[in-house]
């Protein structure tokens, strides 16, 4: 079924007598999915008081209770007050109950950032449902198909667009035997911008009489699910509760202070899951949160002075363009900031001694999506640990450093090894993926991260490296081997190895080389044109190549690409920059 927000809905008599099967509970317990939980630990973290009896939409009701007036989200277009947003909130969980969606069912989220993305979350708490939002613009079709296939989703929200991609995802995501429901928010060219805010209202008296779906207070369940591919470039989904969620967004409120009176701009977009963190932090605290939804004409630095924003979130990509805008200005005040957050890649010393600078204190943090921002530094703490540390785990959690070799070795202080967590905030597991879940933890139980990194003797954490070839490019996760298998299918290309170079504004960029078989030519132009042909995101496409005569191997002949990285490093290889949108347009 494909509904649009603000139009009627209508249903057959047989899918009323399924909502009201539905509606009566008796599935709750078979709804569940397999999950980490166990009695011992939650029973641990209750009593630590890392986990709490509050849900995100129990929160929500708190708020709007004692101060519905206040305001507590906006994007350009809309302003919502506590109390709103409760009622649009109730709205979009009662148009996912009459559409026959379940408690354990996913519901999936293809939007920019803008309000309906956190509606649909808090709805997602509200009835027990899973949200997934990690369905990225950048997506192709087929990427988003994919990931509607593997969760088998129930409901999916998407914005209305009048192009080829959205009427392409329309039709194929309509064919899913396992969706329930397609629901449409209005573009940015609609006419009404209030007529995307409302939520199915059914005309239907039948429908009418059906009740409200019981609030879900269970605090444990799984209300979240991001995929995320983490190092190794298999798709894997994260699960999380609302305490395990909400356990983040407690300890950062109190760590620095934030209370009902911040205002809180988020630059990540809501389908990563530093908005997610975002959204903890509006819940624990009561504060507004302003999305990363430009008015048209405006820049970043516009949109942080006209919200009011005291704390801004994002990745340094985000710090450095802000920076820049400054300066072009001649501003040396950030509106009415105090606070950036940087996460998602490794921040530039010089980048976080700028913001120092102008007075506003940069929050460096570590964290995955499997663990939330679990270190960072604080407020109190002295400008050389916040430029070169990401500071200490936060209360409920704990991050050690083992043995890359033997990751059941605990290492020394000062020692460089892979880092490890475990407590409070960290996942439920991978969804569907017992064997994934289980080689992600050491024999006690520590979450291993893949990243390498020290400890200090005061417990704070200096990143070194990455123990997989993650290319992360402003904060965007780039895969090498989705780069490679896509070049190896040119029929001119013997060998490929995608790799990352460094650059001061994003951080990494990605560098394909390449081994052409003898008698073949090969443009790089024309590669990418293969690479783009194959599929492959304009986001992910190499920004630098290299046609090289051989490829640095090991004794078992796998490509070196840390050697690469090194030629690049002392110009034993200087790597053509390209740029697949001068190719494709032709200029």
């Amino acid at each position: 079924m494909r509904f649009a927000l603000g139009a009627s809905l209508t249903q057959t008599s047989s899918d009323t007598e399924n909502l009201a099967v539905n509606n009566s509970g008796s599935s709750k317990a078979m709804n569940r999915l397999l999950t980490l939980l166990h009695p011992e630990t939650a029973a641990r973290h209750y009593a630590s008081g890392a986990w709490r009896s509050d849900t995100f939409y129990t929160l929500l009701q708190r708020h709007a209770s004692e101060r519905p007036t206040d305001w507590a989200l906006r994007d350009s277009r809309q302003r919502l007050s506590w109390s709103a947003l409760l009622a649009w909130v109730d709205s979009v969980a009662q148009s996912l109950h009459l559409s026959g969606v379940r408690r354990g069912q996913r519901v999936c989220v293809w939007m920019p950032s803008r309000l309906e993305s956190v509606l649909v979350f808090l709805a997602c708490s509200r009835n027990g449902y899973v949200c997934n939002p990690s369905l990225h613009q950048n997506y192709t079709t087929a990427e988003i198909i994919l990931l509607l296939e593997r969760c088998r989703a129930a409901a999916l929200f998407m914005q209305t667009d009048p192009d080829a991609k959205h009427a392409e995802l329309l039709a194929q995501a309509l064919a899913l035997p396992h969706l329930k429901a397609v629901f449409e928010v209005a573009g940015p060219q609609a006419c009404d911008p209030r007529a995307r805010l409302f939520p199915l209202a059914s005309s239907s008296a039948t429908l009418s009489q059906v009740p409200a779906v019981a609030v879900d207070t269970d605090p444990d369940k799984v209300v979240y699910l991001a995929y995320t591919s983490g190092t190794t470039g298999q798709t894997k989904g994260v699960m999380h509760s609302d305490n395990t969620l909400l356990a983040n967004g407690r300890a950062m409120v109190s760590d620095w202070s934030h209370d009902n009176s911040t205002v809180l701009l988020s630059l990540s977009p809501m389908s990563h899951h530093i908005g997610t963190v975002a959204v903890e932090q509006m819940m624990a605290a009561g504060f507004e949160l302003v999305l990363n939804d430009l008015p048209q004409g405006s820049t970043t630095l516009d949109w942080i002075e006209a919200c009011g924003a005291s704390y801004i979130m994002g990745v340094p990509t985000h710090a450095i363009d802000v920076l820049e805008q400054m300066r072009r200005r001649g501003l040396t005040r950030l509106g009415r900031a105090r606070l950036f957050y940087m996460a998602g890649s490794t921040i530039p010393s010089e980048l976080a001694q700028s913001f120092l600078d102008l007075g506003i204190t940069p929050q460096n943090i570590y964290g995955m999506t499997e663990n939330g921002s679990h270190q960072y530094t604080l407020p109190t703490d002295d400008a050389t640990t916040i430029v070169q540390t990401c500071g200490r785990a936060c209360y409920g959690y704990e991050t050690r450093i083992f043995s890359q070799e033997n990751p059941d070795l605990e290492l020394a202080v000062g020692t460089i090894g892979e880092i490890g967590t475990r407590g409070a905030l960290l996942m439920l597991g991978y969804f569907d993926n017992q064997f994934v879940t289980e080689d992600s933890f050491n024999r006690d139980g520590w979450f291993l991260s893949g990243d390498l990194g020290t400890l200090d003797e005061r417990g704070c954490l200096t990143i070194v490296g990455r123990k997989k070839d993650l290319i992360i490019r402003g904060g965007h996760n780039i895969h090498p081997s989705r780069i490679e298998d896509l070049a190896y299918r040119h029929p001119a290309v013997q060998k490929a190895a995608a790799f990352a170079v460094p650059d001061v504004r994003l951080g990494e960029r990605a560098c394909l080389a390449v081994v052409l078989r003898q008698g073949s030519p090969l443009e790089a132009k024309d590669l990418l044109e293969h690479l783009s042909q194959a599929g492959l995101s304009i986001y992910d496409m190499p920004e630098y190549f290299v046609a090289l005569d051989a490829m640095p191997l090991t004794a078992s002949g796998k490509i070196l690409k840390r050697e690469l990285q090194e030629w690049v490093k002392i110009a034993r290889i200087a790597p053509q920059a390209v740029r697949w949108n001068s190719f494709a347009k032709g200029i």
